[in-house]
């Protein structure tokens, strides 16, 4: 084995070990656990720390990025393998007369390709403590505010218009 700088030119089995158990057990084993795991017994945390310190290790870092783009690219989500898994997963639940699951999955799949939209709306005021005056005033606002996107025909127009002429003559009236 060479060594240039002082760093190894090839990494070590243990070295090899320790990257593969801490890629491919992500998230169920602590890098300490690695470390003792591919032979690390002695301060196996610090030697977790060195090896994932491109400062120290630079080798095993690169091993590392490389079996992680690797597990990424074999199992990593892309919107085609999504929409691909949803669709396999709705036609064998469709084979199966799951008609639920196949519903489901394919409102998975319209959600995933932005086919609906979840909009919540958080209402700071109550319709309850208008007037009809103000009711009427808001309703017509929106029509206005909105009448690019609604399509609001002269008939309603004029019971809106109309509704608002009879509200302001019973005020009137009182």
């Amino acid at each position: 084995m060479s060594i240039f700088m002082g760093l190894p030119a090839k990494l070590t089995e243990k070295q090899i070990k320790f990257a593969e158990l801490l890629v491919y057990n992500e998230g169920r084993m602590s890098p300490a656990e690695c470390a003792f795991e591919a032979g690390y017994q002695t301060r196996p945390r610090q030697a977790a720390s060195e090896l994932r310190n491109p400062k120290y290790s630079p080798l095993v870092v690169k091993y590392i990025g490389e079996l992680r783009a690797e597990v990424q690219e074999k199992y990593g989500i892309t919107f085609e393998r999504h929409l691909t898994e949803l669709a396999k997963l709705r036609d064998d639940a469709r084979v199966k007369g799951a008609w639920a699951a196949a519903i489901n999955a394919e409102v998975a799949r319209g959600k995933a390709g932005g086919l609906y939209v979840d909009q919540k709306l958080i209402m700071t005021g109550s319709l309850d403590n208008m007037s009809e005056k103000e009711l009427e005033a808001k309703l017509k606002q929106i029509l206005d505010d909105h009448k690019n996107i609604i399509n609001i025909s002269e008939d309603v127009e004029d019971v809106i218009t109309e509704s608002a002429q009879a509200s302001s003559e019973e005020s009137k009236q009182s």
